[in-house]
């Protein structure tokens, strides 16, 4: 096998291919050379222009049996060699393809032992809790202290402030109707996957829905959240992720883990009211959605059970209706039933009141306090925003001093200058 008569002058004429594989996950998405060298080795092997293909072991040249049988197949029609540690092969002759087979087997077989030993090995580590996972907004892991709140204060107030909008409003989308209102930003990546600087924007509703959902701000670590899927499209075989799995299906689930935004109590309410709030499912209690009704969504047919549906009839805004209307827009049905809704509307705000008269001033005094604290909240962020203004201005100062000193120096004189003239101004005024 290792005969130099193997190699003859006809292929001692061709190239000879040198064969490196990038293993890392940055190289692989950023450095596409070594991918576009790939494909170009193929097609010189098909129009017979390569002689040998040079690798260390069969690991590195195809990570599965079909890709390496593929190569071992092309290179014995056009009479090329492979080449390793351990010899010259040629694929054309019944002793080596056996050889260079059986090496591809037992590399594959490695490849998938090494791969369940790491897959246990990180289960393992993330059973105890202690897999740095990638977190979200709102954590960071710390070199020295481990996993702990972001140090941005802003980020911190604005998660506490879904959590508070939420319990306030029950719905996810009056939760960032009311902050987009405020003014309130949500970071964003402003480098792609490198999640190193951000932008702040205005909060989005998958900003909302993304924390809301979240365990991971209930202090709960979770592993093993999505699942890969596999499926034949057009004869080959393609890999999905991030597919997520129910809760009940979830690999590792340590509570108490890390100090929460919210207890776990409050974060299982949360899912069932964003279960609830799903449009089109029955069962439980839809959230608010707009409009002049007073009831949307509380209401169910008495004879079908199907959740009542509101329009509105007459000139302008009109008056609201309340139908049984989901028979007859799927199935052609007679509506069960249909009928205004301000008496039904005045009847219920008439019987709400009669049960809150005793306490109207608890009430009332409940009010103001969480408009208060609503106030307040919003104060705190205004200043939060004002903080950090006035460091990114501080920072591009100094930034600018750096790479231009003489022209710093011009404005701090003429700053002093502004200031002398300010005062200056003043004792002549007092005067």
């Amino acid at each position: 096998m290792t005969s130099s008569n193997l190699i003859s002058a006809t292929i001692l004429k061709r190239k000879a291919v040198v064969y490196v594989r990038q293993s890392s996950q940055a190289q692989v998405q950023l450095n596409l050379e070594s991918q576009r060298r790939q494909y170009e080795l193929v097609d010189d092997l098909c129009t017979g222009h390569v002689g040998a293909v040079l690798c260390l072991e069969a690991s590195r040249l195809s990570r599965n049996g079909p890709d390496w049988h593929r190569l071992l197949e092309l290179c014995g029609e056009v009479d090329a060699r492979v080449i390793d540690l351990d010899g010259i092969c040629d694929p054309g002759l019944p002793n080596d393809r056996l050889l260079l087979g059986m090496k591809g087997s037992i590399s594959e077989f490695e490849h998938g032992v090494l791969r369940a030993r790491m897959y246990e090995a990180a289960r393992a580590k993330a059973q105890r809790g202690e897999l740095r996972i990638s977190v979200p907004f709102g954590y960071v892991w710390h070199r020295d202290c481990g996993l702990g709140f972001d140090p941005d204060m802003r980020l911190q107030e604005t998660i506490r402030l879904i959590f508070a909008r939420f319990r306030e409003l029950g719905s996810a989308r009056q939760v960032m109707i009311s902050m987009i209102d405020d003014g309130v930003h949500f970071p964003r990546p402003s480098d792609g996957k490198k999640m190193v600087s951000f932008d702040r924007v205005p909060v989005r509703y998958r900003n909302v829905i993304s924390v809301l959902k979240n365990p991971f701000y209930a202090g709960a670590y979770v592993y093993g959240k999505s699942e890969k899927r596999t499926e034949i499209v057009d004869g080959r075989v393609r890999m999905s992720y991030g597919h997520y799995k129910p809760a009940s299906e979830w690999a590792v689930v340590l509570r108490d883990h890390h100090e929460g935004y919210i207890g776990w109590s409050e974060y299982e309410r949360n899912q069932e009211l964003l279960a609830a709030n799903a449009y089109g499912k029955a069962g439980g209690v839809k959230s608010g959605r707009g409009g002049r009704a007073l009831l949307p969504g509380l209401l169910s047919c008495g004879r079908c059970g199907r959740r009542l549906v509101v329009t509105y009839a007459g000139r302008g805004q009109g008056y609201p209706v309340y139908r049984c209307e989901r028979g007859n827009t799927m199935m052609a049905q007679a509506r069960c039933m249909s009928f205004n809704g301000f008496r039904a509307d005045a009847a219920v705000i008439r019987e709400a009141l009669e049960a809150v008269a005793p306490m109207t001033i608890e009430a009332a005094l409940e009010a103001e306090r969480m408009q208060l604290a609503s106030e307040a909240r919003r104060q705190q962020m205004i200043e939060l925003d004002l903080q950090q203004a006035r460091y990114e201005a501080s920072l591009a100062e100094r930034r600018y001093a750096a790479c231009d000193p003489e022209t710093a120096s011009l404005r701090s004189s003429s700053r002093r200058a502004g200031k002398r003239r300010s005062g200056a101004w003043r004792a002549a005024r007092l005067a």
